[in-house]
Parts: structure tokens; sequence; C-alpha cells
């Protein structure tokens, strides 16, 4: 069952356990300057709003009825994160249940570019596990280096959907959630393993930045490769055996161009997110996140060979990124997940 509550998409098993549960949030943010220089995590600026397709049939395009699912406004080569999190992520006395969750743009996996292949294949892994994964920033391009995701208007060659299949087709995100079977997560229980989730939400109050953006008239948007950023995509630690693959969810999530929103919801879109470099320049932090457990996948070769959106601006000529300046983050914070409370820990080198 899937539920939007509070900008959230809710997604529960209740056939399955009583604590399957499982929030995905949209985090707007800051887009990482596009060049060759790999940054640490940028803050959560707060949710993206989220609607139902279904609550707008009169102004939405006809084949996002088709697909159903939420819809949420994004400015041309905008930001976003998505973040992961379970109920129990938040109790100690609870073990947070866990998840596998498929994440693609338009059909085209955002772990390993393939096409998107239901259930779950550990040939070459195509998921992630939460909440030892408590967020995903980008496509993953190399082992511990994702390229953030930006939005771009389905269409003009820029999303990795085009490059990789040479058609714009689906834009957009689906999101596919698999539940632990309930006898692997009673035996997780019963040895008292603790896993703990971090929070890398930010509040920032910020103008509004001066430079705006080109209309577009569709108001479909896929994403396209930014700039490069520290992050790991972890291992699965379980077996495969231990996810409920006959019980699942999957939602569409359609990229709403902002400029477009207001006709078809009614409602103002959010004001653009501050650049990288009023934000920097403020000495606001930014984020490292190290699981000293965990161990990550390898990079996609097929999201390795994709042009950033800098790269394909470059080629057509275009100006598809303002106020892309390099910046030099001096105030990063560092999430360490893995330790026990005090341990320092070890130097090896």
């Amino acid at each position: 069952m899937i539920e939007l509550k509070g900008n959230s998409l809710v997604i529960r098993f209740p056939e399955v356990h009583p604590q399957a549960e499982l929030r995905v949030e949209f985090q707007r943010t800051l887009r990482i300057p596009d060049d060759d220089k790999t940054y640490p995590l940028p803050p959560g600026l707060g949710k993206f709003a989220l609607e139902h397709v279904d609550d707008h049939a009169a102004g939405v395009p006809p084949h996002w009825l088709e697909r159903g699912g939420v819809m949420l406004p994004m400015y041309q080569a905008e930001a976003m994160w998505l973040r992961f999190a379970s109920p129990g992520a938040w109790n100690r006395s609870k073990l947070p249940y866990p998840f596998a969750i498929k994440v693609a743009a338009g059909k085209q996996c955002a772990v390993t570019g393939e096409s998107w292949r239901n259930e779950l294949h550990r040939d070459q892994q195509d998921y992630m596990v939460a909440p030892d994964q408590p967020w995903l920033d980008g496509f993953c391009i190399e082992k511990g280096v994702i390229r953030q995701f930006v939005a771009m208007p389905l269409g003009a060659g820029y999303s990795a959907e085009e490059q990789l299949t040479g058609k714009a087709e689906h834009g957009g995100l689906q999101i596919a959630v698999y539940p632990m079977k309930r006898e692997s997560y009673e035996r997780l229980c019963k040895k008292q393993r603790t896993i703990s989730d971090m929070v890398k939400d930010c509040c920032l109050a910020s103008a509004e930045p001066t430079f705006g953006f080109h209309r577009k008239r569709s108001a479909d948007m896929g994403l396209a490769p930014g700039g490069r950023m520290r992050q790991e995509i972890y291992d699965d630690p379980y077996e495969l055996g231990d996810w409920d693959l006959e019980n699942s969810s999957r939602c569409f999530v359609h990229l709403c161009n902002s400029l477009v929103w207001q006709s078809i919801t009614g409602s103002l879109p959010p004001h653009p997110a501050p650049t990288a470099k009023q934000y920097t320049t403020a000495g606001l932090p930014w984020y490292d996140y190290y699981d000293e457990r965990a161990t990550a996948v390898d990079g996609a070769a097929k999201l390795a060979g994709l042009k950033s959106v800098r790269q394909v601006s470059d080629d057509k000529g275009d100006v598809a990124l303002p106020e892309n300046e390099s910046v030099t983050p001096e105030c990063i914070v560092t999430y360490r997940k893995g330790l026990q409370p005090g341990q320092v820990r070890e130097t090896w080198l």
C-alpha cells in the first residue's frame, strides 16, 4: 500500500509485518558545480511538494494518467536527493525494518544503468538496502562516486534515459520497494542487531537567487547526470532469499516543470534553491557520511559513460547551467556509522 502523507511517500506492508513501513522523501538541495571536482554531500533544503496525479486529471498530460503515481515541481537544472527512513530508525528499542529499493530514472536503473527489470538481481546489484542506505543523490558512476540528479526538459537530449536509450519516452522516476520476509526480520530481532539511521536534513532560510530559468512548454522533466559527489551505494548485507519478492510496491514519480506546475495545480512553485556559491560563502555546512561496516558496490560502466549536463551543454552550444562556478567547501560535518559511542576510529596507515 502506498500513501501520500506530509509530502512523503509512505509504503506499508501490513500483510508482511506491522513494522514494515518505509518513508521516501524527495529533498530539495543545492546543485553542486558540474566541473572536474568531487564534492561532499549538499544539505537537504526541505521536501518537494507532492501531489496525486489523479487529483489533477484535467491538467496533466494523458500519459501521466495512464501511469498514475504522484508528481512534484522542479526547475530546469534543479537538483534533488532521495531519503529513505523507517519508523524504527527513530526508536532505539525497535529494529528498523529493512527494505530493498529500486530507483530508475525513466526506466534506467540509477545503480546499474540497465533497463528496468522486475524483481531483484545480485549479478550486478540493481537495488539499495534501507536503512543501511539512508539516501541516494544520483547515478552511481564509480565506487564511492555518484553524479547528482539534475532535472532537465525531457526531449532535449540531457537525461540519462535519452543518452542510454536514444528515446525521450518516460521521464520522471520509478521506485519499487520490496520488504524483508517476516521470518528473516524476526531472526534479526533475536540477534538484537542495532541499525542506526542518520539525518542530513539542514534547515536553511535563503534569499531567492537572482538567476532565472527558461520557460518550457512541456511539463515533462527527466533526470540528467550533474556534478560529481562522494557517496557510496552499499552492497546488500543479506541473502537474496531474505527479500519478499511476492510483496512489493511500485510508484511513478512525475517531474513537472515548475513553471507549468502553477497552471496544473493552481499553486505557486517554490523559490529556486540557493546556488552552491551563495551557500558556501555563507559558511553553511556540507556533509560526509561513512559506514565503517559496509562495503560499497562498484560503479556502473554504462553510467560512467554518460555525459554530464555541462558536457552536453558544451556540445550543443547551450547555456544550460546558470551559476556553475566551482566552490571549496570549508565547513564539512562528518557522520560516522558503525562505531560504538565514544569509539575512536583507529589509523592503519
